[in-house]
């Protein structure tokens, strides 16, 4: 066996000695899964929410009988103006059952006709709009929500009285 002279022989291990310890020092440090760094949330602005306030009008009433005195009530206070004064003529232009469901805070959910007066479209759409616009109405807050009917005794001028508060007729 040839042995290298000694300055080669010194070189040859200094380098094999260099190179190992590179390979250690590169396995310890062996590259990892990147971690993607995610920035803290920033604190949003605190928005109040306003709570819903209660109701304006409420009513008492336990059953839609007893409902239908206040719904016909809070109507004659919001249609003051058109509401016929003393007993209706015998011969009215249209006589027509609204049913109407009230939701919990007094708004109008939907209303049907039980008996619509279908000779006069017109005055269909006011008493709905009428209804509609009322609103809201007293919160049923003894039902949660109501279904009440009136029935609507029209006068040819446009004034009306609901069976509930009329006066008669003559």
């Amino acid at each position: 066996m040839t042995l290298l002279p000694q300055p080669v022989a010194l070189r040859l291990g200094t380098l094999i000695c260099t190179g190992f310890t590179l390979f250690v020092i590169g396995c310890a440090n062996a590259p990892q899964t990147p971690v993607a760094i995610v920035p803290a949330p920033q604190p949003q602005p605190q928005v109040a929410i306003p709570k819903e306030a209660p109701p304006t009008y409420v009513s008492q009433a336990p059953t839609p009988r007893e409902y239908r005195r206040d719904a016909a009530s809070h109507l004659y206070k919001k249609l003051n103006s058109r509401i016929y004064q003393g007993k209706m003529p015998p011969l009215l232009q249209a006589v027509g059952v609204l049913q109407v469901d009230i939701g919990p805070r007094g708004e109008v959910t939907e209303v049907r006709w039980m008996r619509a007066p279908d000779h006069v479209p017109a005055v269909m759409a006011q008493i709905e709009r009428a209804v509609k616009d009322a609103a809201p109405y007293p919160a049923p807050i003894k039902m949660g929500r109501v279904t009440y009917t009136d029935t609507w005794l029209w006068h040819k001028s446009g004034r009306f009285q609901l069976d509930t508060l009329s006066e008669g007729q003559l």
